[in-house]
């Protein structure tokens, strides 16, 4: 009954404060979804979701049923783009296909890691570091945000990209980017969703990593018509540009490849801590933020060639 309850009350505060958008909107992004896939990860049934340990095939393994049921095919012969130096884990790589003739040979990343730092040091008898803000909250906005964009017709080929191994130093992105550059697979732009379990108290709605890279911003708040981007004035300082997922396709692509982020380590306190709980998650935040990411994800996707680009 309480969890009836909660989620009857997740939908009527998503709806109230996200009233400024159309009624089509609201019906496609899924409050009961986001929630499943964040209190699911999150769980101790996951054990924090270690690389190669079983919590993290677990994840590995719900992430690509999902990618089915939503219609999203692996972008190779399975979901699983194993790593060549860490036994039983992999990135989960489905593929939204392109539609435009010309447009369809590029490719746009969209990315989040869903490994986490498994068992710790106990705190108050808790030693399972679930997670929930890192990064069970950036994956579970990605997997709604693509079941989204899977059911709309995209000019360029998207690949939806659950990586491993990245508290182990973004093996799971370096490995991919690697792969697809090898490949010579034509990737324009990664978008990397990362820590989204919480609001600031700041006058946009999330950061990205590396503003001053790129023109990524300016357009992102041009297309959502609001702040919905930021500079994080100490983003620089801590080199966060350089400590995600999107660093890899950087490197091997020198493409826009920025993290999205709304946790400014002043508004959670529990980074890398087993404290990282599910119940601490802000869902209605979560399920707004998402709306928005849709549509402007999706323009995004579809720009003229050469919009998004690299400052220098």
């Amino acid at each position: 009954m309480k969890y009836f309850s909660f989620l009857v009350a997740i939908l009527a505060t998503s709806c109230s404060v996200s009233s400024k958008l159309s009624n089509e909107q609201q019906e496609e992004v899924s409050a009961v979804k986001i929630h499943t896939t964040l209190n699911y990860l999150a769980s101790d049934e996951l054990l924090g979701r270690d690389s190669g340990h079983e919590g993290n095939v677990k994840a590995a393994t719900y992430l690509a049923n999902e990618l089915t049921a939503y219609g999203i095919e692996p972008y190779y012969a399975n979901y699983e783009d194993k790593l060549k130096d860490i036994e039983n884990t992999w990135n989960v790589i489905g593929v939204i296909p392109g539609h435009d003739p010309k447009l369809k040979k590029e490719i746009v990343v969209l990315g989040a890691h869903y490994d986490h730092i498994g068992i710790q040091e106990p705190v108050d008898g808790d030693s399972i570091a679930n997670g929930a803000n890192d990064n069970a909250s950036g994956v579970s906005i990605l997997l709604e945000l693509a079941r989204n964009l899977a059911q709309k017709e995209m000019k360029r080929t998207v690949l939806v990209c659950f990586f491993t191994a990245e508290e182990l130093g973004l093996l799971g992105s370096q490995h991919l980017a690697n792969r697809l550059k090898e490949e010579h697979a034509n990737v324009v732009m990664m978008l990397n969703f990362e820590m989204l379990g919480v609001p600031m108290q700041r006058d946009y709605v999330t950061f990205i990593t590396g503003y001053d890279q790129s023109n990524l911003a300016t357009k992102i708040n041009e297309i959502a018509g609001e702040n919905l981007a930021g500079r994080f004035e100490d983003a620089e300082k801590m080199q966060l540009f350089m400590r995600s997922d999107n660093y890899p396709f950087y490197l091997a692509y020198k493409i826009p490849s920025q993290t999205f982020s709304s946790s400014d380590f002043e508004n959670f306190k529990y980074y890398h801590h087993v404290k990282d709980e599910a119940h601490l998650m802000d869902v209605t935040f979560m399920t707004t933020l998402t709306k928005k990411f849709v549509p402007v994800v999706e323009k995004l996707i579809n720009l003229p060639s050469g919009e998004i680009r690299l400052k220098n």
